[in-house]
Protein backbone atom coordinates (compact mmCIF):
# COMPACT_ATOMS: atom_id res chain seq x y z
CA UNK A 1 0.00 0.00 0.00
CA UNK A 2 1.21 3.24 -1.19
CA UNK A 3 2.27 6.52 1.73
CA UNK A 4 1.47 10.09 1.06
CA UNK A 5 3.78 12.54 3.02
CA UNK A 6 2.02 16.18 3.28
CA UNK A 7 4.06 18.66 1.57
CA UNK A 8 4.30 22.04 2.64
CA UNK A 9 2.67 24.88 0.52
CA UNK A 10 5.99 26.39 -0.59
CA UNK A 11 7.13 22.83 -1.68
CA UNK A 12 6.99 21.67 -5.40
CA UNK A 13 4.49 18.77 -5.67
CA UNK A 14 6.04 15.51 -5.82
CA UNK A 15 7.06 12.55 -3.45
CA UNK A 16 8.18 14.74 -0.55
CA UNK A 17 12.15 14.91 -0.84
CA UNK A 18 14.47 17.40 -0.31
CA UNK A 19 14.93 19.94 -2.44
CA UNK A 20 18.52 20.57 -4.02
CA UNK A 21 19.80 23.81 -5.63
CA UNK A 22 21.92 22.90 -8.43
CA UNK A 23 22.26 26.17 -10.05
CA UNK A 24 20.32 29.60 -10.33
CA UNK A 25 20.72 32.08 -13.12
CA UNK A 26 19.95 35.75 -13.10
CA UNK A 27 18.84 37.31 -16.55
CA UNK A 28 19.59 41.12 -17.24
CA UNK A 29 18.52 41.80 -20.72
CA UNK A 30 18.99 38.29 -22.08
CA UNK A 31 16.96 36.87 -24.97
CA UNK A 32 16.73 33.47 -23.17
CA UNK A 33 17.69 31.83 -20.08
CA UNK A 34 18.94 28.42 -20.89
CA UNK A 35 20.20 25.49 -18.38
CA UNK A 36 22.59 23.09 -21.04
CA UNK A 37 24.13 21.18 -17.95
CA UNK A 38 23.02 19.21 -14.48
CA UNK A 39 20.12 17.63 -16.19
CA UNK A 40 21.04 13.60 -15.61
CA UNK A 41 19.94 11.02 -13.90
CA UNK A 42 20.93 12.09 -10.74
CA UNK A 43 16.97 12.82 -9.80
CA UNK A 44 13.90 11.70 -11.05
CA UNK A 45 12.26 15.40 -10.99
CA UNK A 46 13.67 18.28 -11.75
CA UNK A 47 12.24 21.75 -10.49
CA UNK A 48 12.73 25.29 -11.89
CA UNK A 49 11.46 28.09 -9.56
CA UNK A 50 11.04 31.31 -12.14
CA UNK A 51 10.87 35.03 -9.93
CA UNK A 52 9.84 37.99 -10.78
CA UNK A 53 11.09 37.60 -14.28
CA UNK A 54 10.56 40.96 -16.20
CA UNK A 55 10.02 41.22 -19.52
CA UNK A 56 11.33 43.92 -22.06
CA UNK A 57 8.09 44.23 -24.31
CA UNK A 58 4.73 44.65 -23.43
CA UNK A 59 1.86 41.51 -24.01
CA UNK A 60 5.07 38.83 -24.44
CA UNK A 61 4.32 35.33 -23.67
CA UNK A 62 6.96 33.46 -21.18
CA UNK A 63 7.64 30.07 -23.17
CA UNK A 64 10.21 27.09 -22.24
CA UNK A 65 11.51 24.15 -24.70
CA UNK A 66 13.57 21.47 -24.35
CA UNK A 67 16.60 19.36 -26.20
CA UNK A 68 17.16 15.89 -25.85
CA UNK A 69 20.00 13.90 -25.14
CA UNK A 70 22.61 14.94 -28.66
CA UNK A 71 19.70 17.22 -30.15
CA UNK A 72 19.86 21.16 -31.34
CA UNK A 73 17.29 23.88 -31.99
CA UNK A 74 14.82 23.65 -28.71
CA UNK A 75 12.31 21.19 -30.55
CA UNK A 76 10.88 18.68 -29.37
CA UNK A 77 7.44 17.14 -29.97
CA UNK A 78 4.98 18.63 -26.82
CA UNK A 79 1.72 17.65 -26.12
CA UNK A 80 0.09 20.00 -23.92
CA UNK A 81 -3.13 21.40 -22.17
CA UNK A 82 -3.89 24.65 -20.40
CA UNK A 83 -6.28 26.89 -18.01
CA UNK A 84 -6.02 30.24 -16.32
CA UNK A 85 -8.04 32.07 -13.74
CA UNK A 86 -7.85 36.13 -14.60
CA UNK A 87 -9.06 38.90 -12.67
CA UNK A 88 -8.01 42.11 -13.00
CA UNK A 89 -7.45 45.59 -10.96
CA UNK A 90 -10.73 47.10 -11.00
CA UNK A 91 -12.68 43.97 -9.99
CA UNK A 92 -14.18 43.30 -12.89
CA UNK A 93 -14.51 40.34 -15.88
CA UNK A 94 -13.00 37.29 -13.88
CA UNK A 95 -12.61 34.44 -16.03
CA UNK A 96 -11.73 30.63 -15.56
CA UNK A 97 -11.31 29.64 -19.28
CA UNK A 98 -9.48 26.54 -21.61
CA UNK A 99 -7.01 28.55 -23.51
CA UNK A 100 -6.45 26.55 -27.18
CA UNK A 101 -3.77 29.12 -27.81
CA UNK A 102 -1.58 27.88 -25.60
CA UNK A 103 -2.17 23.96 -25.69
CA UNK A 104 0.23 21.82 -28.25
CA UNK A 105 -1.02 19.01 -29.82
CA UNK A 106 2.45 17.21 -30.77
CA UNK A 107 3.86 20.43 -31.45
CA UNK A 108 7.28 21.18 -32.01
CA UNK A 109 7.32 25.22 -31.11
CA UNK A 110 8.06 26.78 -27.51
CA UNK A 111 5.62 25.88 -24.80
CA UNK A 112 3.40 28.71 -23.70
CA UNK A 113 3.77 29.10 -19.65
CA UNK A 114 1.79 32.56 -19.91
CA UNK A 115 0.77 35.00 -22.77
CA UNK A 116 -0.23 39.10 -21.89
CA UNK A 117 2.58 39.48 -19.74
CA UNK A 118 2.75 43.27 -18.46
CA UNK A 119 5.93 45.27 -18.93
CA UNK A 120 5.48 48.19 -16.80
CA UNK A 121 8.07 48.93 -13.69
CA UNK A 122 5.67 46.37 -11.34
CA UNK A 123 4.84 43.98 -13.43
CA UNK A 124 6.51 40.37 -13.44
CA UNK A 125 5.98 36.83 -13.46
CA UNK A 126 7.00 33.92 -11.21
CA UNK A 127 5.95 29.96 -10.63
CA UNK A 128 6.98 26.88 -11.33
CA UNK A 129 7.50 24.29 -13.55
CA UNK A 130 8.82 20.37 -12.69
CA UNK A 131 10.02 18.06 -15.20
CA UNK A 132 9.88 14.00 -14.34
CA UNK A 133 12.62 11.91 -15.06
CA UNK A 134 13.96 13.07 -17.97
CA UNK A 135 16.49 10.47 -18.03
CA UNK A 136 14.52 8.12 -18.90
CA UNK A 137 14.99 6.36 -22.13
CA UNK A 138 11.77 4.42 -21.23
CA UNK A 139 9.20 6.53 -21.50
CA UNK A 140 7.21 9.81 -22.34
CA UNK A 141 8.74 13.38 -19.95
CA UNK A 142 5.63 14.57 -18.19
CA UNK A 143 5.87 18.35 -17.05
CA UNK A 144 3.55 20.25 -15.18
CA UNK A 145 3.72 24.17 -14.29
CA UNK A 146 1.54 27.27 -12.73
CA UNK A 147 2.48 30.41 -12.86
CA UNK A 148 1.49 33.73 -11.94
CA UNK A 149 1.47 36.90 -13.88
CA UNK A 150 0.47 40.66 -14.13
CA UNK A 151 -0.89 41.01 -17.27
CA UNK A 152 -0.30 44.24 -19.32
CA UNK A 153 -3.96 45.12 -18.81
CA UNK A 154 -3.13 45.02 -14.89
CA UNK A 155 -4.96 41.68 -13.92
CA UNK A 156 -3.75 39.01 -12.30
CA UNK A 157 -3.40 35.53 -14.47
CA UNK A 158 -3.04 32.40 -12.75
CA UNK A 159 -2.30 29.74 -15.20
CA UNK A 160 -1.61 25.89 -15.24
CA UNK A 161 0.04 24.16 -17.98
CA UNK A 162 0.70 20.21 -18.13
CA UNK A 163 1.82 17.52 -20.65
CA UNK A 164 4.33 15.04 -21.53
CA UNK A 165 7.25 15.87 -24.49
CA UNK A 166 6.70 12.64 -26.86
CA UNK A 167 10.40 11.41 -26.75
CA UNK A 168 11.77 8.67 -25.10
CA UNK A 169 15.40 10.44 -25.47
CA UNK A 170 16.90 11.76 -22.22
CA UNK A 171 16.10 15.10 -21.89
CA UNK A 172 19.27 17.56 -21.30
CA UNK A 173 18.48 20.99 -22.26
CA UNK A 174 15.93 23.53 -20.96
CA UNK A 175 15.11 26.91 -22.26
CA UNK A 176 13.21 29.98 -21.60
CA UNK A 177 12.16 32.94 -23.59
CA UNK A 178 9.91 35.85 -23.97
CA UNK A 179 7.90 35.92 -27.39
CA UNK A 180 9.11 39.16 -28.35
CA UNK A 181 12.04 41.36 -26.85
CA UNK A 182 14.27 40.23 -23.83
CA UNK A 183 14.24 39.34 -20.22
CA UNK A 184 15.56 42.65 -18.36
CA UNK A 185 15.38 41.18 -14.74
CA UNK A 186 14.87 37.76 -13.26
CA UNK A 187 15.90 34.82 -11.67
CA UNK A 188 15.01 30.93 -12.75
CA UNK A 189 16.46 28.69 -10.11
CA UNK A 190 17.00 24.72 -10.87
CA UNK A 191 16.41 22.37 -7.87
CA UNK A 192 17.02 18.39 -8.42
CA UNK A 193 14.40 16.36 -6.18
CA UNK A 194 16.08 13.46 -4.00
Amino acid sequence: MATYKSIAYDQPLSAGGSMVLLQEQTASGDADVSFTSGIDSTYKEYVFRIINLHPSANDSAFRWQVNASGESGYNETITSTSFSAVLYEGDTNPALAYLTASDQAEGTAAQILSDSVGADNDQCISGELTLYDPSSTTFVKHWVARVNNILHSDGSNDRHTAGYINTTGAITEIQFTPSSGTIDDGTIKMYGIN
